[in-house]
């Protein structure tokens, strides 16, 4: 879709600010690293600001306050709130409200980061121009009665500034030689941690949204992206997020990298967190074997159709597990039904009958290529 955008639209508070940080961060950042180098302590406070401002958008803006999968005693909620700042990605009210509304809108005009407006849009276009009236806030409502949420929004300039690019300045003036160390506490610790931390979080908005798999619902744009779940401590499972929007995870399978979800399992053991809201694996696997169904289905149907030969032993087994596959989710469906969990045995078998038949629709397609 081409998106024509007005001059006049332009937002000019974001995008010189955006424009500047990422100058800095990305040019003058690798360029002071040549000349200078940062100590032990200036890379670990990196490091840890890497990971309390990253952390703090995917549990806390996030899974805590815009979805609100879990609840959190105050030191959580304070932590997040600031390092949260930290990230220069708007106060946790205004980001979660647009995300709640990117949910309920999903792929739709409603939708402020709609991946139907372009890549560019979706990332960061959404960010540095306003085509519309500004949206209200009254979708967090929730979140305005707490007074830690209220104090951050009220002071989250000072907060990003004092906390995020001041200090670390601070820092390096005393541990490294001067202002020297200061300029590299600003523009390494700050500056580039804080371009790498807003692009892995515009990288769910856009590139998760049209490149990955959609194991669960082809409802929305919404994909899964293990690569991605790499660098956004395991958002990138994003299909079954937007499938499932209220589980404390993302990456749901055991092997799935998703260090959020063992971070609030950590701070739940520590009597920090509680009541971690979780999908039941009925519904999970009732997702996957529906969808897997209906993939298999609408490919069988394209094959079939098209002239020439097919590999007739794999369509012939394709036919077997679609029918099996059909037999499972109305045994799932009984259970539900009836109330009653399903069996660990009846879920793996299920899983493993349902994945035969995606690696068969594989090898026909491979096989009729």
């Amino acid at each position: 879709m081409n998106l024509r955008i007005p001059f006049h639209r332009v937002n000019w508070v974001n995008t010189s600010f955006l424009f500047v940080i990422s100058l800095v961060g990305i040019v003058g950042a690798p360029l002071y690293l040549i000349k200078y180098d940062l100590n032990w302590i200036l890379w670990s406070l990196f490091t840890f600001y890497m990971i309390s401002t990253g952390l703090s958008i995917t549990l806390g803006y996030h899974r805590l306050f815009s979805h609100l999968s879990f609840k959190a005693k105050w030191p959580v909620r304070l932590f997040t709130l600031v390092f949260g700042a930290c990230a220069f990605e708007n106060s946790v009210v205004h980001w979660a409200s647009d995300h709640r509304r990117h949910h309920k809108h999903t792929d739709h005009d409603d939708d402020p980061y709609d991946i139907t407006k372009g890549f560019f849009w979706a990332h960061i276009g959404w960010i540095l121009f306003k085509l519309d009236a500004e949206q209200p806030i009254d979708n967090v409502k929730d979140l305005q009665r707490d007074a830690l949420v209220r104090f951050q929004d009220r002071f989250y300039v000072w907060i990003a500034l004092l906390v995020g690019l001041i200090f670390p300045a601070v820092v390096g003036y005393f541990v490294l030689d001067g202002w020297v160390g200061a300029l590299g506490g600003f523009l390494v610790v700050g500056a580039m941690r804080v371009v790498l931390v807003q692009q892995s979080t515009f990288f769910i908005n856009s590139l998760c949204h049209c490149v990955g798999d959609q194991p669960y619902s082809t409802r929305c744009s919404a994909r899964d992206s293990w690569i991605m779940a790499l660098v956004t401590y395991g958002e990138g499972y994003h299909n079954y997020h937007h499938e499932f929007q209220h589980d404390y995870r993302n990456g749901v399978k055991p092997w799935n990298f998703d260090p959020t979800k063992w971070t609030i399992m950590i701070l739940h053991k520590l009597g920090l967190v509680s009541d971690l809201r979780r999908v039941p694996d009925n519904k999970i696997v009732g997702a996957e074997m529906k969808e897997a169904q209906r993939k298999a289905e609408e490919k069988l149907a394209q094959l079939e159709a098209q002239e020439g030969s097919l590999n007739e032993p794999t369509v012939a087994r394709v036919h077997e597990l679609l029918d099996q596959l059909k037999e499972n989710i109305s045994e799932l469906e009984d259970i539900v039904a009836r109330q009653v969990v399903a069996s660990k045995e009846n879920l793996k078998r299920w899983r493993r009958e349902t994945r035969e038949l995606i690696n068969g629709l594989g090898e026909l397609r491979l096989q009729s290529a």
